[in-house]
């Protein structure tokens, strides 16, 4: 069985699995180079050749346990038929929804076959990945995807869709619900095309207060763990609620996630005595640290080792790898894993 599967279902590894979040794509030069071969993101991602090479990419350099595929959160609401752009040096845009008749114009009906380019990375993947590596599929959280989609992209604070969710939840809740048949059904059809792992990225959580978590987060991905597993029973699903802080414990007990991942503002020792005597646990490693490097990144490795080595756990990061983060700190942390399991 695959590394990866193996630490899902609760067993100890010697040399725990590791895969990066944003492992595919920024730091890579060899993907810096593919990116020329089309004008826009969105582009990139539909194109099966480009996103096949770009997901295998990591994998072949560093001969990590898992490929994540190679695409972006953003495929949803541009699949329901919210306009979504990238603009170079500011990130997404989108045409913003404020109000029950702009979630009302979105549809579902035809999600599969908007997204078919994505199904095609999966096979294509699949058929050249080597069959001890895990392929991981993903799809954002409903609350993280709402930020987007109501602010019209980035922010600090994502204030106006947290006010719409505070004074209209019953409004709120329309596009929320929209969100969950969506990524249900778009996660079916990953799981369908061949990935052996989803991990439903909840990037946002940290904005919400605890009633709010409770609501707009557990909830809604509760929901989709159910629809997934009522088609695909016990497949493994690993959620990231980043900063949810000790919410990650409520997290872990209502939405039956098979992991957790962890961000990196989560202390090693709660980890390991609220979380991981329960389930597997992903993480959490500072992508600051990945890109400074130095004896604080050695360090830090084998701290997290130290820590959370004695039980079910996946080396990754607290967040997605860093644009600038040099090649040799990413090759000398698989380094360290590898050497101290193995003497």
């Amino acid at each position: 069985m695959k590394k990866l599967l193996k630490a899902l279902q609760g067993h100890r590894l010697e040399t725990p699995p590791i895969w990066l979040m944003r492992q595919a794509g920024r730091h890579l030069p060899e993907y810096k180079k593919l990116r020329k071969k089309t004008e826009t993101f969105l582009e990139f991602c539909y194109s099966p050749e480009l996103a096949i090479e770009a997901t295998l990419q990591p994998v072949k350099r560093y001969d990590i346990d898992a490929a994540i595929l190679f695409s972006d959160i953003l495929v949803i609401p541009d699949a329901l038929g919210q306009k979504v752009d990238f603009v170079k040096g500011k990130g997404p845009k989108l045409t913003p929804i404020r109000r029950i008749s702009d979630v009302n114009v979105l549809s579902v009906e035809s999600i599969e076959d908007n997204l078919r380019g994505v199904f095609e990375i999966i096979t294509g993947v699949k058929e050249k990945l080597h069959s001890d590596k895990t392929l991981i599929g993903f799809s954002g959280a409903p609350w993280t995807l709402a930020c987007y989609m109501v602010e019209g992209g980035g922010s600090k604070d994502f204030e106006k869709t947290r006010i719409w969710a505070k004074t209209e939840p019953e409004e709120f809740k329309v596009l929320i619900n929209l969100l969950i048949v969506a990524i249900s059904r778009y996660l079916v059809q990953q799981i369908r095309h061949g990935c052996d792992v989803i991990q439903i990225f909840d990037s946002w959580a940290s904005v919400l207060d605890s009633e709010g978590f409770d609501q707009w987060v557990i909830k809604p991905t509760s929901k989709i763990v159910e629809n997934v597993r009522e088609i695909y029973p016990e497949f493994p699903i690993i959620g990231f609620p980043k900063g949810a802080g000790v919410n990650y414990l409520k997290y872990h007990t209502e939405t039956r996630v098979s992991g957790v991942s962890f961000d990196s503002s989560v202390p090693l020792n709660w980890i390991r005595d609220n979380i991981q005597t329960k389930t597997t646990v992903q993480g959490n490693l500072d992508n600051m640290l990945l890109l400074s490097g130095g004896y604080q990144l050695d360090e830090q490795v084998n701290k997290i080792i130290e820590v959370l080595g004695d039980g079910p756990f996946i080396f990754n990061l607290g967040h997605g790898v860093l644009p600038n983060t040099p090649i040799d700190n990413v090759e000398r942390v698989i380094k360290i894993l590898r050497k101290k399991n193995n003497g």
